[in-house]
């Protein structure tokens, strides 16, 4: 295509706008200097008359002393020092209105000053181009569009002869700091060459921007096939996409160092809309949810969070009670972790069932609930069919990473005890025989067993690597291989039956003590001096190799606690100045569970949730000396580095 330079692109886009149902303005129209403005100074980001309008609209019964009391609750500047803050809460008087009091009639009476009509029949959006605003300097934005006058996206735009898409991603962080205030209210920024457009939230830095791929939900439009700001205009820059992204695909988490504004990508964005459809279909029926598989690392965490969202406020589900379902303690400490995080959206703080009595109790409660379990608390003893729960109808259950659980419908007879075994499916439909059951994987479609399909229905949506790594939402794998000989050292001899424990907690007993006298004999190869001195030896030449080459971290994972620990010990060994009396300091880390009777090795390296937490955010922190953490299997998933 011939090359568009910015005038002409910042037309096609407003273009696009105004076949899109965007009332399209010059920001000279809006000027303070015009004879009928719509704001007083250049400093207002806000169009009061705009707004204002739009609340008596949307609360006819309102006084005016109370519409403009909730125009003065937006207006006020809160967080002045911390724009996400300020964002985080306008974002939360948008979505669940203005909380006022006022007096009519004599008499003193609360209202929730609704400012969006969520269904979009009395709205007010308005495309607003080179709008000057003044804060610390002055500044002129390319597009703003607004929503009842509140500003909602910002866009910048570079011409396609050449400019960088980064180029427009630091002039909006130069807008963030120069004029604040236009971001207080912000859904998003959206930056664009023509050729490549991107979007993301107010804490988002470059790489955070992300591309949106489709129109439809269905389709992926090719690069080649239009410009990509077209593509994104079209299928998120619409109006009905705004309101449902401003409203169920927005989380805050504080994690550490501030709060970190998310909004859904595109896949998670429809995924959700799927789910929900083949939710409602299911409920009443055969229960048959379906099946999402996003691979490891495009966020599938978040994903779970946003369907949760939706779910718990669809007026068609009666305030349901969603039951989380992990088959780990650490990953269902690590979810539970990211809900907990997400409660804004959720509207309600969720909850771990300790037992299954527990678990029914929370089942039963009529206010419904988020509701976070293991899948072995629902293993009956000696071949016993599971009892009933609950016979609700409005349960959705959200099995995580469901293909490694030993699902099944299937009896099976034990010979040596003459047990009847009956499959974990069996045991939870027994126990919430009108559920909706709905699995999330990670794990490529061809890996996942008919057994998976068969008791959560077909495929909802999918999100493969190749896709994910084409979007940049994870980044490529490359396998380089290694040859460590695995020789018999005879000293060690100690059977590690204990070890063995966690990574068997769902076999039964039976099976789980063959297995180990297998696994221990297997780690005692695999660990052995001679090994581990290769190995670690081999680790750290190649990661100084690395580090000198580029900036980075790295995670060791061992085959078992007592691997790690002694990795460590030999890292520490070769690189004294690596090691660190405190979580706060040193350069490697080992992370994994415990308790007082393991050796006393182990002791130093058994931390609390909290404690383990900190040194998640000190793995994140790109600045921070920790560049190498050793696990075994702890945080090989849902770590979003």
């Amino acid at each position: 295509m011939a090359w568009v330079n910015e005038a002409e692109l910042e037309q096609l886009f407003l273009d696009d706008l105004g076949r899109l149902g965007f009332s399209v303005h010059h920001g000279s129209e809006i000027s303070p200097e015009m004879r009928h403005p719509m704001r007083a100074s250049f400093r207002d980001t806000i169009l009061e008359p705009v707004f204002l309008d739009a609340v008596r609209r949307l609360n006819p019964e309102l006084p005016e002393t109370a519409v403009r009391e909730a125009a003065l609750r937006l207006g006020d500047v809160v967080f002045a020092s911390d724009l996400v803050q300020e964002n985080r809460r306008l974002h939360d008087l948008i979505v669940n209105g203005v909380a006022l009091t006022y007096i009519a009639d004599g008499e003193e009476r609360n209202a929730r000053v609704q400012v969006v009509d969520w269904e979009d029949q009395q709205n007010d959006w308005r495309a607003i181009n080179q709008m000057d605003v003044v804060g610390k300097t002055a500044r002129i934005p390319d597009v703003v569009l607004f929503l009842n006058g509140l500003p909602l996206v910002v866009v910048e735009l570079k011409g396609t002869e050449g400019a960088n898409i980064e180029a427009a991603c630091n002039q909006i962080d130069t807008y963030k700091s120069d004029i604040p205030d236009l971001f207080r209210t912000s859904l998003l920024s959206v930056i664009s060459d023509g050729l490549n457009a991107r979007y993301g939230s107010i804490s988002a830095g470059f790489d955070r921007f992300m591309r949106w791929r489709t129109v439809d939900g269905e389709t992926l439009v090719d690069d080649n096939e239009a410009l990509a700001l077209q593509t994104l205009t079209e299928g998120m820059l619409n109006r009905r996409m705004l309101i449902d992204m401003l409203r169920w695909f927005v989380v805050f988490e504080d994690e550490g160092r501030g709060p970190i504004k998310k909004i859904a990508g595109y896949h998670q964005f429809h995924a959700v809309r799927k789910a929900i459809e083949t939710i409602l279909g299911a409920r009443g029926t055969d229960g048959k949810g379906g099946v999402i598989w996003h691979t490891q690392g495009s966020g599938k965490s978040l994903l779970m969070t946003f369907l949760a969202g939706r779910a718990m406020r669809h007026p068609l589900l009666e305030n349901p009670t969603l039951v989380v379902l992990t088959d780990r303690n650490d990953l269902d400490n690590q979810l539970f972790a990211t809900f907990g995080r997400c409660k804004e959206l959720l509207g309600e703080e969720p909850v771990q069932a300790d037992s299954i009595s527990d678990l029914k109790e929370l089942l039963n409660r009529e206010v419904g609930g988020i509701v976070f379990s293991t899948i072995q608390k629902f293993r009956s003893e000696k071949g016993e069919v599971f009892p009933e729960l609950t016979g609700r109808s409005n349960v959705i259950v959200m099995v995580d990473e469901a293909h490694r659980t030993q699902y099944g419908f299937e009896a099976r007879l034990r010979k040596d005890t003459g047990e009847i075994r009956h499959g974990l499916a069996y045991q939870l439909r027994q126990a919430l025989p009108n559920a909706v059951y709905v699995a999330f994987t990670g794990t490529p479609v061809e890996l996942v067993g008919a057994n998976t399909r068969a008791v959560f229905g077909d495929y909802i949506d999918v999100y493969d690597i190749a896709q994910a790594v084409e979007d940049g939402a994870t980044v490529p794998i490359y396998y380089e291989a290694r040859v460590a000989k695995i020789e018999l050292d005879e000293d060690l001899s100690e059977v590690l039956d204990d070890e063995f424990d966690e990574a068997t907690e769902t076999l039964a007993a039976g099976d789980a003590a063959a297995m180990a006298r297998k696994w221990s004999r297997v780690e005692a190869l695999v660990g052995s001096d001679k090994r581990l001195d290769t190995v670690v030896t081999d680790i750290l030449e190649h990661f100084d190799a690395r580090f000198e080459a580029m900036d980075g971290k790295a995670m060791i994972v061992c085959m078992s606690r007592r691997i790690c620990v002694e990795v460590y010990q030999r890292i520490v060994a070769a690189r004294p100045d690596w090691h660190g009396d405190t979580d706060d300091t040193g350069e490697v880390k080992v992370i994994m569970t415990g308790n007082a009777t393991d050796p006393s090795g182990f002791q130093p390296h058994i931390r609390s949730k909290a404690r383990q937490e900190a040194i998640r955010n000190r793995m994140k922190d790109p600045t921070d000396k920790l560049k190498l953490v050793i696990v075994r299997d702890m945080w090989l998933t849902g770590f979003d580095a």
